[in-house]
């Protein structure tokens, strides 16, 4: 575990939990649910906030009533191995809205990715339009989803 969580006591780690299952919880609604005073609980999310172990606040969108339809796993190779390709390829999958998560990897393959796509049609403009003539890119892979057993951001706290 990280220095930073070991900092946290039992409240944070309440209050990190609940804002993970509804970041709408007002102070008034979190200090009741932690037993601790509004103002307290504000400090210590303030404090949570500033510390960076809250990056953020979002809505979780309904990804298919919105229209994108298919989940893809996308495997990429790159065609060189060094820093500057590699830049290339992140400031590519960064301007790409339809890539939702992107990790480097060990192994056989470069990166993953996990993209949105609307269709199939868009999938494969996806693949033959933008990443394969990239210039940091060798090889693609695509799998799509057929079923999502699990999808979470949650952290196990």
């Amino acid at each position: 575990m990280s220095a930073q969580f070991d900092r946290i006591d039992g409240f944070d780690r309440k209050i990190l939990a609940l804002l993970q299952e509804d970041a709408r919880l007002t102070n008034a609604e979190l200090a009741e649910r932690v037993h601790l005073s509004a103002s307290q609980c504000s400090r210590r999310r303030q404090r949570l906030e500033e510390e960076g172990l809250i990056r953020g606040y979002g809505a979780i969108l309904d990804r298919e009533r919105l229209g994108w339809s298919l989940v893809n796993v996308v495997t990429v190779t790159l065609a060189t191995h060094n820093r500057d390709n590699a830049r290339r390829f992140a400031e590519l999958v960064e301007r790409l809205p339809e890539v939702q998560e992107a990790h480097a990897l060990t192994g056989e393959m470069d990166y993953i990715l996990k993209v949105v796509t609307r269709d199939l049609r868009s999938l494969s403009d996806f693949v033959n339009d933008v990443l394969l003539p990239h210039e940091s890119v060798q090889h693609v892979k695509t799998a799509i989803v057929l079923q999502t057993l699990k999808e979470t951001g949650a952290l196990p706290l």
